[in-house]
């Protein structure tokens, strides 16, 4: 791979902008492939036509290698289908009218539910989307603030928890030469990852205040009290006109939601060699393929469906597939999206060397060791937001940071290491070509691009907190890591709760919308 400097982040901005600007992000990713291959074949004067070669090749080889990732939309399209058609997810949301009665309960139920899924955040996002949207739909909550509260806690959660494939993930990049073992350092780190913290907290805090929206959001979530809610994803067409069985009950939902949670984990034990090789579950979790076991579970919970469906006569055979051949068709979009996103990252970092070329910024830039912190968690996010993915960031940043911080600052790793976690999550949560975006929004029914633009000023508001209480640290960690970390932490949460009472006001709905809102009842008839 040739060193192409300052050229190597042309790809993702170029696809970044045009999603931005023509709101057609298959045109964009396309583009910015093709950028990339271009500036690659001049690079080496290779022949103009591989410039399109190279780019089906880089295509076909991501198609293969995230081929279970393929196969689990599609059934999980496939599953999502046959409830649907069965009456499950009417029966449901039947049943939640009279468990939830407001709007408040509704979404902090979402949040919820999306909490306990911290395992895998492609597991949680998809799942959280797919169960709640019923409940959410019928209190007039908008698809952008469902994908909202899904993208968010699907990250938020796995970043925090030691057993995730996340935490594997970033244990297995901390070098053993660091001085501090990846377990330690992972536990450690935890409380001081502000943005996954004060993203929780805001989600929370959003859902549970009357009147806590602002900017994008709350335009969404006024038009949609004001018109309903309906399906803005190009996803959901296939679904949306599945006619659904009168025969359904809450259970012919739950009963196979609950087999893809279960089958799903045992799947992610099983292909970690949790029983074949007696490893510990955190061994096991840390050694698994996330995608596999996602399409094993998927299949399991698949077969579940239909031994329950077929025998009641629920529907007939013939229909069950001809419903889950309508679901696979939903998630074609995704699916593109997807392979897509994971070839223009390919091409910023197998290719062209984006990463290593900001990564060796940082570390030639000769910054001020209390400075690190801060600055590792702006770098993180701007390359997590270029290429669209925060494990790549990760592995490149993080063996970096840990080094430098045990050459000049030894006291600094653990909060270097939170701050790259931190903007890590932030970038990506904030990139329309991240397959956890493209996935949340296609799990809750909501268009990418306006999920990227109404999601992005909250993301922007933890994000510049956090990045203040990262200041806070860096100077004050001479003192301690049981001093500096509730000291830190304190003039976060300030920061966080002192925006979200006043941008509310600054930022509202317009006013012939806010009217209307206020007018409304809390409780729907």
């Amino acid at each position: 791979m040739q060193d192409v400097g300052i050229w190597s982040i042309i790809p993702p901005v170029v696809a970044i902008l045009l999603a931005i600007i023509t709101k057609e992000v298959i045109f964009s990713l396309i583009c910015g492939i093709l950028s990339g291959t271009v500036i690659y074949v001049l690079c080496y004067q290779l022949s103009f036509v591989e410039c399109f070669s190279t780019a089906v090749d880089i295509m076909i080889a991501k198609l293969g290698e995230n081929a279970a990732m393929i196969i689990f939309l599609s059934l999980l399209g496939g599953l999502v289908a046959v409830i649907t058609k069965a009456g499950g997810s009417n029966a449901y949301a039947s049943w939640a009218r009279g468990r939830f009665k407001s709007r408040r309960s509704a979404l902090a139920a979402t949040a919820a539910f999306s909490a306990c899924l911290f395992l895998d955040d492609y597991f949680n996002c998809i799942t959280s989307g797919t169960v709640m949207r019923p409940v959410t739909d019928r209190f007039r909550i908008s698809r952008e603030k469902l994908s909202y509260i899904v993208d968010m806690m699907a990250a938020a959660m796995a970043i925090l928890a030691p057993i995730s494939s996340w935490a594997a993930s970033v244990m297995s990049y901390i070098p053993a030469e660091g001085g501090v073992s990846g377990m330690q350092a992972f536990l450690h780190a935890a409380p001081l990852n502000f943005y996954a913290i004060g993203t929780i907290f805001m989600v929370f805090w959003i859902c549970i205040r009357k009147k806590g929206d602002y900017g994008p959001m709350a335009e969404a979530e006024a038009k949609a009290r004001r018109d309903g809610v309906y399906d803005t994803a190009q996803t959901e067409n296939e679904i949306s006109r599945i006619e659904a069985s009168a025969k359904g009950r809450v259970w012919d939902l739950a009963i196979p939601i609950a087999a893809l949670l279960v089958f799903s984990v045992l799947a992610m034990l099983y292909v970690g060699g949790f029983w074949s090789e007696e490893l510990t579950l955190v061994e096991a979790f840390g050694r698994t393929d996330a995608p596999t076991a996602l399409a094993l579970g998927g299949a399991c919970a698949l077969l579940v469906a239909f031994f329950l469906f077929i025998p009641r006569k629920i529907m007939p055979m013939a229909e069950f597939f001809k419903a889950f051949n309508d679901g696979v068709k939903s998630m074609v979009g995704a699916s593109v999206i997807l392979t897509l996103a994971w070839s223009i990252s390919s091409v910023c970092r197998d290719y062209l060397g984006t990463g290593e070329y900001v990564a060796r910024i940082v570390r030639d830039s000769g910054i001020p060791v209390p400075l690190l912190p801060a600055i590792a968690m702006i770098v993180a996010g701007l390359l997590a937001f270029a290429t669209g993915t925060s494990w790549g960031t990760f592995g490149i940043l993080i063996p970096i940071v840990v080094t430098i911080c045990d050459t000049l600052a030894p006291e600094m790793t653990v909060l270097s290491l939170s701050a790259v976690l931190a903007g890590s999550v932030f970038g990506d949560q904030i990139s329309p070509i991240s397959d956890v975006v493209i996935l949340s929004s296609a799990s809750s029914g909501c268009e990418l691009m306006r999920h990227v633009v109404t999601q992005i000023p909250y993301a922007l508001t933890v994000a510049c907190c956090a990045a203040i209480a990262y200041l806070v640290a860096g100077f004050s960690s001479e003192l301690g890591y049981g001093i500096y970390l509730p000291i830190s932490l304190g003039v976060f949460f300030l920061l966080l709760i002192a925006a979200l009472l006043i941008l509310p006001r600054l930022f509202p709905a317009n006013e012939e919308m806010t009217e209307l809102v206020a007018s409304e009842k809390e409780t729907l008839s």
